[in-house]
């Protein structure tokens, strides 16, 4: 019989195993969309903010996102509403392309302190509104409390976020089991071991408080999400907090996690309400259409 971390090798080891299939096919489809952000005016670094919209918006992919993919959505909607719109790839791993989000979550923190400074200085703006999807909604989080950002930072837009960690529906509830898993875990994939409910990561996250003053916080989530379970670990507690359960909003919202924040334009438009709070409009199931 195998030994149990033999076993459990491929099971830690799956989305890079998935990656290392995809490279070919990942890296020209990157390229291409790539290509297609440019030409569309997202990404450019040329933008300069208007009165109506003054601040550079960030956007944070999730795990096993990237810069372009994650955002063929939301990046054009926003843009469509005279937003300059912006977006960094982070989180990656030594020949792992296209799939990223999946090292250290303190040093892809360092990397969108960089990436916010670059967008500040580009745009030639003090402060920027971030929008994250799942990791990205929470990992932006540890930048505004440890290294500074809270002074760079106006909004933080969360979709979907894993804030206080995940049980994936219980799946984590297993590894104390098998001997060895969460060791393959976080050698192979840090920012999946660190995601977990209880992880030494997410306590200190969450330690004296979900939030740092001066930034404005939303939430948005869906009760149909299976990643980030249960779905109200998702909400933050503190001063300047909004938390959203989109179904609130439109009960015929069947979303899960992934397409809250790929395609979900009722999301959309809380996020467009979050970073403009004094234009918002009530979000119906009629959003859709906007």
């Amino acid at each position: 019989m195998l030994p149990w971390k033999r076993l459990l090798r491929p099971i830690a080891a799956l989305l890079l195993a998935i990656s290392a299939t995809a490279v070919p096919a990942a890296t020209s489809a990157a390229s291409a969309s790539a290509a297609s952000a440019s030409s569309s005016g997202w990404n450019d670094y040329s933008c300069k903010p208007s009165a109506a919209h003054p601040r550079p918006v960030v956007l944070v992919h999730g795990t096993l996102g990237n810069s372009v993919d994650n955002w063929l959505g939301l990046a054009p909607y926003l843009k469509h509403r005279g937003y300059c719109v912006f977006s960094l790839d982070y989180g990656q791993l030594p020949g792992v392309p296209f799939f990223h989000a999946l090292g250290p979550i303190d040093k892809s923190a360092e990397q969108l302190s960089a990436y916010v400074d670059k967008v500040l200085a580009a745009t030639g703006t003090t402060e920027a509104d971030v929008v994250g999807h799942s990791q990205g909604g929470m990992m932006p989080r540890y930048y505004l409390k440890f290294l500074g950002g809270a002074a760079k930072v106006n909004a933080l837009v969360g979709i979907a976020p894993n804030n206080h960690g995940t049980t994936l529906a219980g799946l984590t509830n297993l590894l104390p089991f098998f001997p060895g898993a969460e060791d393959l875990l976080t050698a192979a994939t840090p920012a999946l071991a660190q995601q977990i409910v209880g992880s030494e990561f997410m306590t200190k996250l969450n330690a004296g408080g979900d939030t740092v003053p001066g930034v404005r916080y939303t939430v948005i989530a869906t009760r149909y999400d299976e990643v980030v379970t249960p779905h109200r670990t998702q909400y933050l507690s503190g001063a300047n907090v909004r938390n959203i359960l989109i179904q609130d909003l439109c009960p015929l919202d069947l979303s899960e996690h992934a397409l809250l924040g790929l395609t979900d334009r009722i999301a959309f438009h809380e996020v467009a309400n979050a970073l403009d709070p004094a234009r918002a409009t009530a979000t119906t199931c009629a959003s859709v259409l906007g």
